[in-house]
């Protein structure tokens, strides 16, 4: 009894002895939290991440979009007993130790894969000593870390070749697309360069990438993981380029990435990655047309739950100020809370949409407004005035309200108002022509709660966000009703010469717009709402410099009704990835009849993009020569369409396929290839 006592004793005390020693020399994890997370568009298309020091793309890995075969794959052939061991595998150091003493020299390390991360955390030279820290490490990352959390990190550091760090940013960079399907031959690439990544860098030793992928691939077959046949037809997969980095929606991913919580992988934010490509360019080409120095920002809301669905924060970062994000920056909105102005009068009754106002030469104290055109229309209704923009009225309805009044409403509803610096108190009439500073993700806030009744709303960045947002309170700005009036009223303002948004007014209304010019024609603004969507848009140039005589109507209008039907354009799909080398079937232009059918479309290798998946998608029409063709998709057969005599898949998921064209005579040709989806 007392034996056992003193062991329990000895036990506890060798336990607070090492929770002591850990607490005392924590691992440190400091280059685990200098990885980036990469934001993703609202379908899991990749918008951008963030490099780390010296320029390393240490992206984190995410197991949820990691496919599951690698990483089984990656633990049969880096630490079979990486699941049950504690952190240091005794088998593996007992067969390390035995091959030692019967060769001389240590011919395997034992290290698993906690005592890899372990190292990648700590790089030590290769010494017995640093050996016994890297399994003391490997011991307590087990002790704070789940198994997952520690695979999640080793596939977060691990080294790709070059300035790459992580499966995510070697998969991407060499494979063009995110780890979440591979095909044997790139698994087996990644698995083999972490081991020697400069040695083995497919893009410039291609001959030794090709050794490292063969090696691994044995080991895979070895233990019964793949076939020989599969093993062979991955050794002849070619070898990868190193590719570009996406970044999408540059500024607002980038402030995504910055701002995830710690040890997020990734941000799913509301953006579509396929709007924002298509009005990035939009935006690029206004800019080149206004001049040198100009840029633009485009925002797009869905009114429903607030998420924005598209944020080009410049016309790109080689124009001049194309750094600045200008949907953040503050900048005069000219004439574009104009509606709100006689909004908020007619909810309190000063004003209704016929009422008339004087529109004539007036002096309000020490401010004396001028129309636009410096044309004076007499008695006009609030209706008209709104309709065309004349500042008098606005200026005296915004007297009747009170400007800080005014002021303190729309920042009740979450938009802020910032006043040009000097020695004024109040917010002053000159509010209704632009007079102080706003954001243009405050303008499409304030115009989401037009288009939703007149309640205002946060706008939403991540699906996470947009998800809590239908239904939430909001505060209300307006009634319903004046809501509808404004909106009405709005409908009103001829359209550009010769412009429509068609795409979305063939189902709905006309889109219900403002346009907004600074004073020095600096900033020049067009907000709008159609078709469930608020859609802001400004162009200027990010200096805040002068422009002469381009107006809200000339220079930004046009580029919000391009940006309106943009969003409901059908999703036109690149040009599909073609394979790196020619396909066997068409590497010369002759071909003996006897070798039986030649495959001709999709090739072999091949990516191919399509705009929708399932039964009732426009689906691939295969191609191929021979007599009696018979085509099969992973051995299940596809039949002709009876009318026109073409085959036509529409495969149901994306992802890797193989198709199999039979001819009359029991030959045939066969292609692996890559589905992406819309």
């Amino acid at each position: 009894m007392r034996l056992l006592v003193f062991g329990l004793i000895g036990l506890v005390a060798l336990e607070a002895a090492a929770i002591g020693l850990d607490a005392a020399f924590p691992v440190d994890m400091g280059k685990a939290r200098r990885s980036s997370p990469v934001a993703l568009d609202r379908r899991g298309g990749w918008l951008r991440a963030l490099p780390v020091e010296a320029g390393r793309w240490r992206i984190r890995a995410d197991l949820d979009r990691t496919d599951p075969i690698f990483l089984r794959r990656l633990v049969a052939v880096e630490d079979a007993r990486f699941w049950v061991h504690p952190g240091i595998d005794p088998l593996a150091v007992l067969r390390a130790g035995a091959r030692a003493a019967a060769t001389g020299r240590v011919r395997s390390g034992a290290s698993t894969l906690s005592m890899q991360t372990a190292r990648l955390l700590e790089p030590r030279p290769r010494t017995l000593a640093a050996k016994l820290i890297e399994m003391v490490r490997a011991a307590q990352l087990e002790a704070h870390l789940s198994k997952r959390q520690i695979l999640a990190l080793y596939l977060t550091l691990a080294p790709y070749g070059g300035n790459l760090e992580g499966v995510r940013a070697a998969s991407l960079a060499y494979f063009g697309h995110e780890p979440e399907t591979l095909t044997d031959g790139e698994q087996a690439l990644l698995i083999a360069l972490p081991q020697s990544p400069e040695a083995r860098r497919p893009d410039r030793r291609p001959e030794a990438a090709r050794r490292g992928r063969q090696a691994v691939l044995d080991k895979l077959v070895r233990a019964r993981v793949l076939t020989e046949s599969q093993a062979a037809e991955a050794q002849s997969e070619a070898l990868p380029r190193r590719l570009g980095f996406p970044a999408r929606a540059w500024h607002v991913a980038g402030e995504l990435a910055a701002n995830a919580p710690a040890g997020q992988a990734s941000v799913v934010a509301t953006l579509d990655g396929a709007l924002q490509a298509r009005l990035e360019p939009l935006a690029a080409e206004t800019a080149r047309a206004q001049g040198e120095q100009v840029s633009a920002a485009i925002l797009v809301v869905e009114i429903r739950n607030r998420a924005v669905r598209a944020a080009v924060g410049s016309a790109g970062l080689q124009r001049p100020g194309g750094w600045v994000d200008m949907t953040r920056a503050l900048r005069s909105p000219g004439s574009a809370l104009k509606p709100f102005i006689y909004a908020f009068a007619f909810d309190d009754g000063v004003a209704a949409p016929d009422t008339q106002i004087d529109d004539a030469a007036r002096r309000f104290g020490d401010y004396q407004p001028e129309n636009f055109d410096h044309v004076f229309h007499g008695k006009v209704t609030a209706r008209e005035a709104l309709t065309y923009s004349l500042n008098v009225p606005a200026v005296a309805t915004l007297e009747k309200i009170g400007a800080d009044a005014f002021q303190a409403r729309l920042e009740a509803g979450g938009a802020r108002l910032v006043r040009p610096a000097g020695p004024a108190q109040d917010a002053g009439l000159a509010l209704a022509l632009g007079g102080e500073g706003i954001t243009l993700r405050d303008v499409a806030l304030l115009y989401a709660a037009l288009g939703d009744g007149g309640v205002a709303k946060p706008l939403a960045w991540t699906e996470a966000e947009a998800a809590r947002r239908p239904g939430q309170g909001g505060v209300r700005l307006m009634r319903a009703d004046t809501a509808a009036q404004i909106l009405d009223i709005l409908r009103e303002a001829p359209a550009p010469r010769g412009r429509a948004p068609s795409a979305l007014t063939q189902r709905g209304p006309r889109m219900a717009f403002k346009t907004g010019t600074s004073y020095g024609f600096r900033d020049a603004v067009a907000a709008g709402v159609v078709g469930g969507y608020a859609v802001v848009v400004w162009t200027g140039r990010a200096d805040g410099g002068a422009r002469g005589g381009l107006t809200g109507r000339d220079a930004a209008l046009p580029l919000l009704f391009d940006a309106a039907d943009a969003i409901d354009a059908p999703v036109s799909a690149p040009r599909p990835i073609a394979p790196k080398a020619a396909p066997e079937g068409l590497r010369t232009l002759e071909r003996a009849v006897s070798e039986g059918p030649r495959l001709i479309f999709p090739p072999d290798g091949a990516a191919v993009q399509v705009d929708a998946l399932g039964p009732r998608s426009r689906g691939l029409v295969l191609a191929a020569s021979g007599e009696g063709l018979r085509w099969y998709v992973d051995g299940r057969p596809l039949a002709a369409d009876p009318l026109s005599g073409r085959v036509v898949w529409r495969p149901a998921t994306a992802g890797f396929y193989r198709l199999v064209v039979v001819d009359e005579q029991g030959r045939k040709a066969a292609a692996k290839v890559r589905v992406r989806g819309g």
